[in-house]
């Protein structure tokens, strides 16, 4: 069985859609077709739409924006990229733990969550900087969205994760026609590096696989301008499409790596193999689990859980090859 799964594409691939799926299942059908244990989800996307709501409270005071020169733009300095890997490294040490989140305001808590995921890569405190009066107007507008997200993190810790797997879901790449290797801090190659030696020691990547002509096609599909900050319903902006996710760097990993069907990392002074597997979803067997539940249809269910399966049970069969060393 699987511990801990690392699903990986480009936007609008499919990944939440899968993962929406997987947490339909029962255990029973996790663990005997799946290879895996009952779901416990963490995603960088909440943290993106809280760092453009951040700008948006900052623009109402008149202060300079922090992390997008605006709405329809991608990040002003790509080190955030490493951000959210941090801090998807400490939401996973918080479910370890099982760590509550104790704080008065949950809004003053990301803001210091962030300044303190983006120093330690190196990207400085900028949020820290901020007038007190400012950065008290910005807590106040995002403390709704904020406390909603410290509730469902809070909710998702099990009391256990024997029997469980931990699926985390990101997006990376670099601009349309880049040349290989993506520099860092774009692409897999350096997001894959920044996990936890507790993250990656146990992983294994679930790869939906897409082109960025069908990611970008299936983004403007799925955009519901009533619901942004849905995992299901965001919608990415074009330039942010074609400059940060127009390619990603899977295909040099695997081809640059030792093992057949591993990605080679070299994170915290050792290597580690992790298992990849691609879920083949250039003929999309996953939109239609945007709909509600009721309208499935079982040739849809068929084809999508028979595409997991196949892959899943491959990663399980590789996980082997992940030890570190």
């Amino acid at each position: 069985m699987l511990d801990i799964v690392i699903l990986v594409a480009l936007p609008a691939s499919g990944k939440s859609e899968v993962r929406k799926y997987l947490a339909s299942l029962s255990p029973e059908r996790c663990r005997d077709e799946l290879a895996l244990g009952e779901t416990v989800q963490l995603d960088d996307f909440p943290y993106v739409h809280l760092m453009r709501r951040i700008d948006d409270e900052l623009r109402e005071t008149g202060h300079p924006t922090v992390f997008f020169h605006s709405a329809d733009k991608p990040f002003k300095d790509p080190i955030e990229w490493g951000t959210l890997i941090e801090l998807l490294n400490e939401d996973h040490a918080r479910l370890v733990a099982r760590a509550p989140f104790r704080t008065p305001s949950a809004g003053y808590l990301i803001l210091d969550r962030i300044d303190a995921a983006r120093a330690a890569v190196g990207g400085g405190r900028p949020l820290g900087g901020i007038p007190a009066a400012v950065r008290a107007a910005v807590a106040a507008g995002i403390e709704a969205e904020a406390r909603d997200l410290l509730n469902k993190l809070e909710e998702a810790q099990p009391p256990t994760l024997e029997g469980k797997t931990v699926v985390i879901e990101f997006a990376r790449g670099g601009p349309h026609g880049a040349s290989m290797p993506l520099p860092a801090p774009y692409g897999y190659a350096y997001s894959l590096s920044r996990l936890s030696p507790r993250i990656l020691e146990r992983a294994a990547v679930l790869y939906v696989w897409v082109t960025p002509e069908e990611s970008r096609r299936k983004n403007i599909a799925r955009g519901d301008p009533n619901d942004p900050g849905s995992i299901l319903h965001h919608s990415v902006p074009l330039d942010v499409m074609m400059n940060d996710y127009g390619c990603d760097d899977i295909d040099w990993l695997l081809s640059r790596s030792e093992r057949p069907d591993t990605v080679r990392i070299e994170a915290h002074g050792r290597t580690f193999d992790l298992p990849l597997a691609r879920f083949d979803n250039r003929v999309d067997k996953t939109s239609f689990v945007r709909n509600p539940r009721e309208r499935w249809q079982d040739e849809e269910v068929g084809a999508l859980h028979e595409g997991l399966s196949g892959a899943l049970r491959t990663l399980a069969g590789l996980r082997g090859a992940a030890a570190p060393r």
